[in-house]
């Protein structure tokens, strides 16, 4: 029978099963047949590039007739830059350092027991996605380079784009000797197929969402599988009265229009009340065509602001829009990240040590950053190659998500013949 023809519970099933084969074959590989698969693979996505852009032709105009915003359209957009980018990615991860096997700590008891943590994968990793055809390829390297087997279900929006991508993808790994199984695509677009990945405990071992806030939450709702996830991206940049002008400037506008569809974008910007270039500060994104959503202060400085209601300030646009208020310094600050924000990026511009150094340690979110742009907010930017998400939990891992995020330890035990009294 046809895996198309199955109930999305078998389908789902299925998949898991061959990913779990695929996982003790993993377990055997070398780290560089590990490495050595993913560099076929980057090779392979260049070779397929005309192959993938007409894929991706066909969603884009498919996405633009079913109305899709220009956030999510830029999203799911591939051009020779993209498509050579998501290559370079793949073989940053392919030259990372390996994390699997690595001793996390090694204690000997005074029995003469030798007790050692090590690190080793998740095993089968569920990933829910929207519009970003690059996750296709950012997933399946990361899972495969820290041996676990994924099993990937991207947006209906970009089906045609994931499916080329990730029969390139295939065809390197396979062809470097480990199974094509380790890297699954689900085959439809079906929203069944979320719920069964969703009730699949014992089958899959993680679910990382990427995607809009109706997608994660579903997921958080909905998930019999552990969750590795954030909702919302509601960054702050905080210019405090120490700022340097030019700086503030920069970055704020920066963080705000470099690409205002990531979650790293910044949302929510808020400005000293004692720092002396509000207006020009305002004034700057306003000419850099973002809308500004004030407070009174705020509309004061510029009769382009808009007014701001209690919405902006939980509200992740993913659009030029950012909502502005004034702040009574780093307390007055802090309060409202703390109020409205969601734990995923906050910043501070400020040239007074101390100030910075305080709100480093008292903003409570996964990326807090002093005198840099939010949209720093990346695995890549951090050294960790492609990322597999932003997680704002806290167990398991937090901020960017890579090679060591993707992996749990276990504990060796090794004696001489030790029994317990």
């Amino acid at each position: 029978m046809n895996d198309l023809t199955q109930t999305p519970e078998m389908l789902i099933g299925m998949m898991a099963a061959r990913a779990r084969k695929a996982t003790a074959i993993l377990a055997g590989a070398t780290d560089e047949a590990k490495a050595a698969a993913l560099r076929a693979a980057a090779a392979s996505l260049r070779a397929a590039k005309p192959a993938i852009l007409r894929a991706n032709a066909a969603d884009m105009e498919r996405g633009a007739g079913n109305g899709l915003i220009a956030a999510m359209l830029d999203r799911l957009k591939l051009d020779d830059g993209r498509i050579e980018a998501v290559a370079d990615a793949v073989e940053q991860v392919a030259a990372l350092p390996d994390c699997v096997g690595r001793v996390i700590d090694e204690t000997r008891r005074p029995n003469g027991l030798v007790l050692s943590r090590v690190r080793v994968p998740l095993g089968v990793i569920g990933i829910i996605y929207e519009s970003r055809p690059n996750v296709t390829a950012d997933a399946a390297s990361l899972c495969l380079r820290s041996g676990n087997a994924v099993i990937l279900r991207g947006g209906s929006e970009a089906l045609e784009s994931n499916r080329a991508i990730h029969a390139a993808m295939v065809e390197g790994i396979s062809a470097s000797g480990l199974p094509a199984d380790a890297v699954q695509l689900v085959p439809i677009a079906d929203r069944a197929l979320v719920g069964a990945m969703l009730r699949a405990a014992g089958l899959i071992d993680i679910i990382v969402p990427r995607g809009g806030k109706s997608l994660v939450a579903r997921v958080q709702d909905e998930a019999r599988v552990p969750v590795l996830a954030h909702l919302d991206g509601i960054n702050h940049s905080f210019i405090h009265a120490s700022a340097d002008p030019e700086m503030a400037r920069t970055v704020a506008v920066n963080a705000k229009m470099r690409r205002t569809g990531v979650c790293g974008a910044m949302e929510t910007l808020l400005i000293d009340r004692a720092f002396p270039e509000a207006a020009s500060l305002v004034s700057a994104l306003l000419d850099a065509r973002c809308e500004v959503r004030g407070d009174a202060g705020v509309r004061a400085l510029d009769p382009r602001v808009e007014a701001a209601d209690e919405s902006d300030w939980a509200t992740e646009y993913l659009e030029p829009i950012v909502s502005a208020r004034f702040v009574d310094g780093l307390d007055d600050a802090l309060d409202h990240i703390a109020t409205y924000g969601s734990h995923h990026t906050d910043a501070i511009i400020a040239e007074d040590a101390g100030v910075a150094e305080d709100f480093l340690r008292r903003c409570d979110s996964a990326i807090v950053m002093w005198n840099a742009s939010s949209q720093f907010a990346d695995g890549g930017e951090f050294g960790l190659g492609a990322e597999i998400g932003i997680s704002t939990g806290r167990l398991h891992a937090r901020g960017p998500v890579a090679l060591e995020g993707l992996t749990t330890y276990k504990w060796l035990v090794r004696g001489t013949g030790q029994v317990r009294p």
